[in-house]
């Protein structure tokens, strides 16, 4: 298996509902937070382009959850390249528990495709893949992307 990017966190009360299960929506947020220290550790020369006129558009998101986690669970977000086109990017997110009584569980897995984009906010259009993010990138290629309708490989 490939390399992943990987951000640790550690799951806080405020991200649980009454229940005490961690909320769907932060799983989403994980993503974007998991793409964001990749491009401050591993290509901060696109950020700079982002400061100037690059945008990052998410065209979509998903997540299939398979177990619950709560309040003080550790997780590895596990982040792979699956797909890059001329002008975007496929990833895939895998939610690992770490630690506790199951060790190494996956307890989620997530999807994010992103579009590049150049241009005023009224006037944007499609932009090449900048080529430091497809160096940065090419070490988390997924050579065999996972269905996850199917359950994976």
């Amino acid at each position: 298996m490939r390399p992943y990017y990987e951000l640790r966190h550690l799951v806080g009360f405020e991200e649980t509902n009454l229940v005490g299960n961690v909320y769907y929506v932060n799983y989403v947020r994980w993503q974007g937070r998991c793409r964001e220290m990749f491009l401050r550790e591993k290509a901060p020369e696109v950020l700079e382009d982002i400061r100037g006129d690059l945008k990052l558009f998410t065209l979509s998101v998903g997540c299939e959850f398979f177990s619950e986690i709560t309040a003080f669970d550790e997780l590895s977000i596990r982040m792979r390249l699956t797909d890059l086109t001329q002008t975007q990017i496929g990833f895939t997110f895998d939610y690992v528990r770490v630690g506790g009584d199951t060790p190494g569980e996956l307890v989620a897995r997530g999807s994010q495709r992103v579009a590049c984009m150049r241009g005023p906010n009224t006037g944007t259009r499609p932009t090449k893949v900048p080529e430091a993010l497809r160096r940065a990138l090419a070490p988390y290629e997924d050579p065999a992307p996972r269905d996850a309708a199917a359950g994976g490989r």
